[in-house]
């Protein structure tokens, strides 16, 4: 069932037969005879076909996260397997915002390299929205999201480790452009930028930048106000490049988790990468707020 499974999503990705059959190296007739033993299988049509493509029924609908669940899962026992019989030296993958990054997770992939050179590591960069379709999905490994607002870890028992609690804070340039209520800040999707919305109007908001580079780059430019993660801006406010500008809903705080499909699934390689994530936390947190000079202590409007 597993052939037949992935034919499936291959149809549901790409929209035809036609595509999906070029991309599985089969026949149309191949293809079509595969999804009708599944349908068999399964006793429920699947897909109607129609001049614009195939389209899923409802019961199609409600197979298609078990089918990429189910297939992740033997991909992640075969990574295993090949990992313990030495068939392979591993690979992680490994995503998280762009915060964690940058700034929170260069010097452990570091470690973990030192301790694993044979280990591929891949990292990419997402909102955490993306990060868990990735995560369901089997494409990554392991995941940085930001826990739900209301406390609660996401997903099944298991599958979440609480990390590191992130101080959030408002920064602007040296100038007087500090003063101006003006924002610069993430596109949709972004964690931080819900949060900011909980206390600033939308239209005060001037620009939606896609890294944190570009955000601190504007903002130490005088374009506006940001609010970003402590750590990323920790060099800076000790150079005086930005500098705090405190609200009265600042700091904020927001609970970082590492994010996978269950310890019991993680291959070898992911695991060692899980357990030094875990006993390096309390090193990556922030430090604490140093006392504010000049500038930083004159709380802009609001």
């Amino acid at each position: 069932m597993l052939d037949e499974l992935r034919h499936l999503l291959l149809i549901v990705d790409h929209g035809t037969f036609t595509e999906a059959a070029r991309r599985a190296h089969l026949s149309q007739p191949a293809l079509t005879a595969s999804i009708r033993r599944l349908e068999d299988q399964l006793g429920a049509r699947l897909l109607d076909r129609g001049p614009g493509g195939a389209a899923l029924t409802a019961a199609g609908a409600a197979l298609v996260p078990r089918a990429r669940a189910a297939l992740a899962a033997v991909e992640d026992g075969a990574r295993a397997v090949a990992e313990v019989a030495g068939r392979r030296r591993g690979e992680v993958r490994i995503g998280a915002g762009a915060t964690a990054c940058t700034y929170l997770l260069p010097t452990v992939l570091a470690q973990y390299r030192r301790k694993h050179p044979g280990v591929r590591l891949l990292l990419r960069e997402a909102f955490t929205d993306q990060l868990e379709a990735w995560l369901h999905d089997g494409e990554l490994d392991l995941a940085v999201t930001t826990s739900p607002t209301r406390g609660a870890l996401p997903g099944p028992p298991g599958s979440s480790d609480p990390w590191l609690d992130d101080e959030l804070i408002v920064v602007g340039g040296p100038g007087p452009a500090a003063e101006r209520d003006v924002w610069v800040t993430f596109a949709t999707g972004s964690p931080v930028r819900t949060m900011l919305l909980r206390h600033v109007p939308a239209d005060r908001i001037v620009m939606e930048l896609g890294s944190i580079a570009a955000i601190k780059g504007n903002v130490r430019a005088g374009i506006g106000l940001a609010l970003v993660s402590r750590a990323s801006v920790r060099a800076d406010l000790g150079t005086g490049a930005l500098v705090e500008v405190p609200q009265s809903w600042t700091p904020l705080s927001r609970r970082l988790i590492l994010r996978h499909r269950g310890v019991d699934r993680l291959p070898p390689a992911a695991a060692a990468l899980r357990e030094l994530l875990l006993a390096t936390a309390p090193r990556l947190a922030p430090l604490p707020r140093p006392a504010a000079r000049g500038r930083g202590r004159r709380r802009a409007r609001t």
